[in-house]
């Protein structure tokens, strides 16, 4: 039997970036066409990934207000959290400027130089009206040192492939510090 890792993904980005719609298709395997804004939502799904089994807690934020120097991300935010995935929308560039401002406020908040982060450009599907390249995103992401990847939660591109790779991530972080830290009583 596999052990089960727990695993904590944080969802952010803008409001109306797809947030709710990337975790609601991986978990439920559906496109929601309307609803509410999240005010906060959580999903968990256990996925397997090799022998590994790990129970993803997903926490589909609240769309973030502009960040600027002065404001501060809530603990829940950072406490916690094992990994993010960082979501803009690809027909909106102040969705971009906001999700650079988040990743800034993550890594004062964590104290670290590497987070396990995702950048993900949503809505891909809507490229006719894009206002961000790819290769921006690209870009961004290679600066942090993280992953990038385009989606488009309506045709449930690439969904599943964006947080298997967190999981990814969340690892190959942990093992840059480490993670030999095992508690033993002596």
């Amino acid at each position: 039997m596999p052990l089960v890792r727990y695993r904590k993904v944080a969802i952010l980005g803008y409001r109306s970036v797809g947030k709710t719609s990337l975790a609601h298709q991986f978990v439920e395997g559906e496109f929601l066409k309307g609803y509410d804004p999240t005010v906060e939502n959580t999903y968990s799904k256990t996925v397997t990934l090799g022998k590994d089994e790990f129970h993803l807690h997903l926490v589909d934020t609240a769309g973030q207000v502009p960040v600027d120097k002065y404001s501060i991300l809530p603990y829940s935010f950072i406490i916690g959290v094992h990994g993010y995935v960082l979501v803009y929308n690809v027909t909106s560039l102040r969705s971009f400027q906001i999700v650079k401002n988040l990743y800034q406020k993550l890594q004062e908040g964590h104290g670290k130089t590497r987070l396990p982060v995702l950048l993900v450009g949503n809505k891909a599907d809507l490229s006719a009206d894009r206002e961000v390249q790819a290769v921006e995103g690209k870009k961004l992401a290679e600066s942090w040192g993280a992953t990038f990847m385009e989606s488009s939660a309506r045709d449930n591109q690439l969904i599943q492939d964006i947080f298997i790779r967190v999981i990814q991530e969340i690892a190959r972080v942990e093992n840059s510090y480490g993670q030999d830290r095992r508690c033993c009583l002596m």
